[in-house]
């Protein structure tokens, strides 16, 4: 368990460091003296960690320029919906106006079991300082093209939503906006936009993404189960961690989109590209027998995600713990308790000293 936990923060580490199907960025991440160090220590652990080399593009799942294969032939690769227009630079699904809705649908259901998804986006208006909404929506969902109020997208979904919020709707918050958040839903699950779907969130992060005079851009990552957000919004070509949880449970065969709304207030949501790339992983045989089409969109939770409080810092109290943080708390317990016993033995020891002086 904690070579595993470990093994996870060497690739998330390296991860930051890269950004496979983009160009000018750093390499691969730690030297070869430190992967040396750490193969040493972890043995076949390491051999099972994805590095930029094991991942492909599937380009019948990417959006990239130029925009060939959209439109509503059953031919073509993605189809959109309501506000959304086409241009040679970018997709904008909805333009700078109140009450538009918007969407932009992979025609074509996914079933890798391992992915990641890298989204090139543009938030921007003439709006100032809360006066402009209401975001951008990212899904993996079994249903497509459902117009709703989520987002321009529909509510009780199955599957996945990442949001990225630009409006705070609940005066009372503490969190600071933009935000973006996660919510897994298995169709039970309605997304209350007068809280910003805090009772339905698993966890977020603050992301200053809106009105950047530069590439603004978000990878996704599912893998066995772990679901990361990552964000590269400081035009450093460095990913920056924003959400990482644990006990994800999507299955195969949902389709990837994206849609955004307005309301009173409004934006430009621009899509500039959606590059969707497999991950070479081992499963064992135990999962591989498992119709993963047949899974039930699901989180293991520590806690219900009702239990979260917001953070002055703009961060969600909200996700469950980690297996590396859980094995740090149990090394700090066992280290407390050893320190006591040996404490303790020591006062006891010159207690016993003391007392046969006086014999």
């Amino acid at each position: 368990m904690a070579a595993a936990a470990a093994a996870g923060w060497i690739w998330l580490w390296g991860w930051g460091r890269r950004c496979p199907g983009r160009s000018g960025l750093r390499g691969p991440g730690p030297g070869p003296t430190i992967l040396l160090l750490f193969l040493l220590l972890l043995g076949p652990v390491v051999a099972d960690i994805t590095d930029g080399n094991s991942e492909h593009l599937k380009r019948e799942h990417s959006l990239i320029k130029p925009y060939h294969g959209i439109g509503s032939s059953s031919t073509l690769l993605w189809d959109f919906q309501g506000s959304t227009m086409l241009t040679s630079q970018y997709v904008r699904l909805t333009p700078d106006e109140r009450s538009k809705e918007g969407s932009i649908w992979n025609h074509l259901p996914c079933f890798l079991k391992d992915w990641e998804m890298h989204v090139h986006f543009k938030v921007h208006g003439a709006g100032k300082k809360n006066l402009h909404g209401d975001g951008i929506a990212l899904w993996y969902t079994r249903d497509r093209l459902v117009p709703g109020p989520v987002f321009g997208s529909k509510d009780n979904f199955h599957g996945l939503a990442i949001f990225l919020d630009t409006y705070p709707n609940d005066e009372t918050t503490e969190r600071v906006f933009p935000y973006i958040s996660v919510m897994v839903n298995n169709g039970s699950l309605s997304y209350d936009h007068s809280k910003d779907g805090r009772w339905t969130e698993l966890a977020g992060c603050t992301a200053d993404f809106r009105n950047r005079d530069h590439d603004t851009f978000l990878a996704v990552r599912y893998s066995r189960g772990r679901l990361t957000v990552m964000t590269d919004l400081e035009d450093k070509n460095e990913w920056k961690n924003c959400i990482d949880i644990t006990g994800v449970r999507l299955p195969t065969g949902y389709y990837f989109g994206a849609s955004a709304g307005t309301g009173d207030l409004s934006d430009n949501h621009d899509i500039i590209s959606m590059k969707l790339f497999q991950l070479m992983v081992e499963h064992t045989p135990d999962e591989e027998s498992i119709d993963w089409t047949k899974i039930e969109p699901s989180v293991n939770f520590l806690k219900s995600p009702k239990d979260n409080v917001d953070d002055p810092t703009g961060n969600f109290r909200s996700g469950p713990l980690t297996g590396w943080r859980v094995f740090l708390l149990l090394l700090c317990a066992l280290l407390g308790i050893i320190v006591c016993a040996v404490v303790g033995a020591v006062v006891f020891q010159k207690r016993q000293e003391r007392n046969k002086r006086f014999y």
